[in-house]
């Protein structure tokens, strides 16, 4: 179930290069929010008409908030950059499927704007009593939310250029430190997202990979923003799942990359 309604912001935080954190008050939204799902925020620039689905990365359900990180990208999240304590703004979720939760040791592995919705997964597992990894992959030493993930998780950070961790990718770290777990999470660039699925399929692991796409409605209706599938779709009888509806968490072996 998502709702369509006014959000205020709580506060507001620019915690790396073009990338900021915000907690938004709801009234329905993160009580029914899940790890790995999102909301979509509508700008109160009239010539901006869609929405901006951005996911989730915390959830305080006693008092009825959200954490949003994201990255400045274009003119609608420019404008949510500039939102201070106080302001409101429509959102519309959660939405999408989010991730399924099992209780077993757990690998989170994402790289840049990937590793949001990694916080309240690990959160989550944590409290379950998972023992948790966090592979966070960036491009330098501009890293964001390894603070967080700490609270959670053993976290091993790479970085492209060798500042900080592991020289290289998520996958030469997780290679080089000899990584292992019984479940994959993982959120990120589609090259990461390919890697990572073989990889699970190498070890026998079983992965959930949460999809990157452009989105148009957010709710499944407009068919923009479909990933191929391995079944076929009920929805369009082609080998399509909807990103926003059925995803934007699957697992490993329902889709095609």
């Amino acid at each position: 179930m998502h709702f369509k309604e006014t959000a205020q912001v709580v506060r507001q935080d620019y915690i790396s290069t073009d990338v900021y954190s915000i907690w938004l008050q709801t009234n329905k939204v993160a009580a029914e929010a899940k790890a790995g799902q999102f909301v979509s925020l509508y700008c109160k620039d009239g010539s901006r008409l869609l929405p901006r689905p951005i996911s989730i990365c915390q959830i305080d359900k006693e008092k009825n908030r959200i954490c949003l990180v994201y990255r400045v990208a274009g003119g609608g999240t420019k404008e949510f950059s500039r939102m201070h304590a106080g302001d409101t703004v429509e959102i519309m979720g959660p939405l999408g499927n989010g991730f399924t939760i099992k209780d077993r040791s757990a690998m989170l592995i994402a790289g840049g704007i990937g590793i949001p919705p990694m916080v309240e997964l690990a959160k989550q597992l944590h409290g379950q009593g998972c023992n948790v990894i966090a592979v966070a992959g960036y491009r330098n030493r501009e890293v964001f939310l390894d603070k967080e993930l700490e609270k959670y998780a053993h976290v091993v950070i790479a970085t492209e250029d060798g500042s900080v961790g592991v020289k290289g990718n998520v996958m030469d770290a997780i290679e080089e430190q000899g990584l292992k777990a019984e479940e994959i999470y993982a959120c990120g660039p589609m090259p990461m997202l390919r890697a990572i699925k073989e990889f699970a399929l190498r070890e026998g692991i079983e992965a959930q990979l949460s999809m990157e796409e452009k989105m148009a409605c957010g709710i499944g209706a407009c068919l923009a923003c479909v990933c191929q599938s391995t079944d076929v779709d009920e929805h369009t009888n082609v080998h399509n799942k909807r990103v926003c509806k059925d995803g934007p968490v699957f697992f490993a072996n329902e889709i095609e990359l």
